[in-house]
């Protein structure tokens, strides 16, 4: 058995010897302990080795080594295109090994211009479009080398300005960051998902930024309001317009976090609308994709066609043609933004590593004013590495000068001595570099010419080096240098924004009443309670087919965009959309299958109308008052209070009042009675028992006695239309002067044969 040893330092953990390799130690941990690290090493990578850009430079790991590989492979601006195969290759190699999948779609995403708004890689080939950044072909097709931008990246790397590591073998070198000379972090913005972090930078416009650089580095104490008066917003690659407001804006900025909002933008053509720049990573095919989609199911009529008409020239053209000119196209609009990707919203968390190695989100005046600490030290570094090169050079040419000064003697040693170098040093006092330097000459450089040319460069480099040294003591000289420098590259590589900022409220959609069409339809309630809607208002409910033991009880005429209100036996209230029904050809479908009303409860009338519009209610104990139909609107399936029923009592069928100035109501009787007075008499109620109707005797309802059968409005010159069995009574205007009196009395009786009433209608 293999002998155990336990570790006084940490009870729980044991080495033990392998039994296979007695020489070999093997620790054993707790699995919990062992997970646990293993996680936090895990979160540790993802968080600073992939997912997360660094600060100086801000690119992330892959992006770093891709652009370092393809300037090891020459591939710069002025250099032909090369296989991207060849650059994946190289990545992957010696530098990055993960999958080239991974790598080249890394790549692919830093040269395309729609995603990048400063791309660093210049593809040749198929890259990916618009409509599907995925579509670009594979490595072996694809040719590619750095931008011009890309040189902000690269340019000083050689001068001592960063830090090598080994690569991941420790065959090679890479740079631990590159040493940018534009804040990248905000140019090209970044996104990644973490371990319990996740970073969306969203791109800016260099001229803007380089701005708000200079500001905060001749003025340390700016704030971000004031850095704001720079910085508008984020500049996307696409030139759809931001609507966030600047406050809202500004709070992002001073925060770190937040979201951003962009929408499409269009114009008027021809009675058509245009779209002419999409939100940033929206797909125009999407777009049309969604916005037919809604044509399908018939919730935009006021569109009658779509096209896509993007070409080389207009890159985004999306033709939407109305269905007249009548329509509002900004409400149209403001629905599609709502409705579909036209509008986007773009959350912005500015996470990212800072110089000390660790993730924060920063605020936008940290942000900038860590990347200057940066770009300080790095341009310091710079400064300090060719002082270092001037001055090795001062001192060769010191050493050259004493040699052609002394020339015979220099060539006499040299012929004479089989190690003259030890010799040279020791006769001139020279360092070993000088007298390397010496023993180095070619016999053309000891023309009298040459000595000219020693002196001109020494004078040249000393004047350098005084300005070098001038420099790195000052650091007013220092901050000076990095903002000339800055406004230089913000001139040569920076354009106008593309992202006009505009701000505006969020869209918001239309509601569905708004996007059906508007029709003229009338709605058939039947006896036992089912529905239906039959376009015009000439239809005859009466001729309609109905189930057997079903027949037709009341209909209401409106049109198709307003709300349907039912009544119910105990005074309830229910609203549904009228455009849901279904249609006259069929025979309906129950009301209870999209209402909730109280068991036992049946319909007794429908109303139909504009907000604004009013009913009478009533019930048989001849009380009723009018009620605005917008009162009576109900989104709860299960109804509303409204009229208050007595016990025992019955709701009649609801009327309409077309005229509360001049229309008229008529009231009739079971016993034959007929009292008809203006309608205006009845009081305007949101919801109660109302006013008596006519006087009818007795108070309980029993057997036989008299009560409220039915009462139409109607207006002046109207006839009136009393049923009694299969025979009906017309009564004429003059006619029905014979019963007018005031509210609440007794009424007129009907002539013999037609007391027993059984329906009143307007004719």
């Amino acid at each position: 058995m293999p002998r155990k040893r336990t570790r006084s330092s940490a009870g729980r953990q044991r080495s033990l010897l392998d039994p296979m390799n007695p020489a070999i130690e093997v620790e054993r941990l707790p699995l919990a302990t062992f997970t646990e690290r293993a996680y936090l090493y895990y979160s540790m990578y993802v968080i600073l080795d992939r997912a997360l850009p660094f600060i100086g430079d801000g690119l992330k790991p892959v992006q770093r080594r891709i652009v370092y590989a393809m300037s090891e492979l020459g591939l710069h601006a002025a250099s032909k295109h090369k296989k991207s195969a060849r650059t994946v290759g190289d990545v992957i190699g010696k530098f990055h090994p993960h999958g080239d999948a991974a790598c080249y779609e890394a790549m692919v995403l830093m040269s395309q211009p729609f995603s990048y708004r400063y791309p660093l890689v210049d593809g040749q080939g198929n890259w990916g479009s618009p409509d599907d950044p995925k579509s670009f072909a594979a490595m072996r097709y694809t040719e590619a080398r750095l931008t011009h931008y890309a040189q902000t990246l690269l340019s000083e790397l050689g001068q001592g300005t960063v830090e090598w590591v080994p690569n991941f073998d420790g065959t090679l070198e890479e740079p631990r960051v590159l040493p940018a000379r534009l804040p990248n972090v905000l140019l090209n913005g970044a996104s990644g998902i973490a371990v319990g972090m996740a970073t969306d930078i969203p791109p800016h416009n260099l001229r803007e930024v380089a701005s708000a650089c200079v500001r905060l580095l001749e003025s340390p104490r700016t704030s971000v309001r004031e850095l704001c008066e720079h910085i508008k917003g984020p500049d996307f690659p696409t030139e759809g317009e931001i609507i966030t407001p600047a406050e809202e804006i500004r709070e992002i900025y001073s925060t770190g976090t937040g979201s951003v909002r962009q929408r499409a933008t269009w114009e008027r053509e021809n009675g058509n609308i245009v779209i002419t720049a999409l939100p940033y990573q929206v797909s125009g095919a999407k777009i049309l994709e969604q916005l037919a989609a809604q044509m399908q199911a018939k919730k935009l009529p006021m569109v009658v066609d779509l096209r896509d008409e993007s070409d080389h020239e207009n890159p985004t053209r999306l033709v939407i043609e109305p269905r007249s000119n009548r329509i509002d196209f900004d409400a149209l609009m403001n629905h599609l933004f709502a409705t579909s990707d036209l509008e986007r919203s773009y959350r912005i968390n500015l996470n990212m590593i800072g110089l000390n190695g660790r993730p924060e989100v920063f605020n936008l005046r940290d942000l900038l004013g860590e990347w200057l600490k940066f770009r300080t030290e790095t341009v310091r570094r710079r400064l300090q590495f060719r002082l270092e090169r001037v001055n090795r050079r001062l001192h060769i040419l010191d050493g050259q000068l004493i040699a052609f000064l002394n020339i015979d003697e220099v060539i006499h040693i040299i012929r004479t001595h089989d190690d003259p170098k030890p010799v040279l040093m020791k006769q001139f006092k020279l360092s070993d570099l000088q007298a390397e330097a010496i023993l180095e000459i070619r016999l053309r450089q000891l023309a009298k010419l040459e000595e000219i040319k020693i002196k001109a460069e020494q004078k040249e480099l000393t004047a350098e080096r005084d300005i070098l040294n001038a420099t790195l003591r000052s650091n007013v000289r220092l901050k000076r240098l990095v903002r000339d420098e800055l406004l230089a590259d913000a001139e040569e590589y920076g354009d106008p924004r593309r992202s006009p900022i505009k701000p505006g409220a969020a869209a918001k959609a239309m509601a569905a009443t708004e996007l059906i069409p508007i029709e003229p339809v009338t709605v058939v309630l039947s006896r036992k309670g089912w529905v239906r809607a039959a376009k015009g208002h000439d239809v005859d409910p009466a001729t309609l087919s109905y189930k057997s033991g079903d027949g037709y009880l009341h209909a209401a005429r409106g049109k198709s965009n307003q709300l349907l209100v039912a009544l119910d036996s105990t005074g309830r209230t229910y609203a549904m959309p009228a455009h849901n029904l279904p249609s006259a050809r069929s025979q309906g479908e129950p009301l209870s299958s999209q209402l909730n009303p109280p068991a036992g409860a049946d319909f007794a009338g429908v109303m139909l109308g504009g907000e604004d519009a009013l009913w009478v209610l009533g019930t048989d104990f001849g009380y009723a008052f009018i009620a605005r139909l917008g009162d009576l609107y109900t989104k709860n399936k299960k109804g509303k209070a409204t009229l208050r029923v007595p016990p025992g009592g019955r709701v009649l069928k609801p009327q309409p009042v077309l005229d509360i100035e001049t229309g008229r109501i008529a009231i009739a009787t079971t016993g034959g009675y007929l009292l008809s007075y203006p309608v205006s008499q009845l009081p305007r109620l949101v919801k109660g028992k109302g006013v008596k109707m006519i006087n009818i005797p007795g108070k309980r309802l029993k057997a036989g006695e008299e009560r409220a059968f039915a009462y139409a409005t109607f207006a002046p010159g109207q006839h009136l239309l009393i049923h009694a069995g299969k025979r009906f009574l017309r009564l004429k205007p003059a006619d029905i002067e014979h019963y007018i009196n005031d509210r609440g009395l007794r009424g007129r009786k009907l002539p013999r044969g037609f007391q027993q009433v059984r329906e009143l209608e307007v004719a």
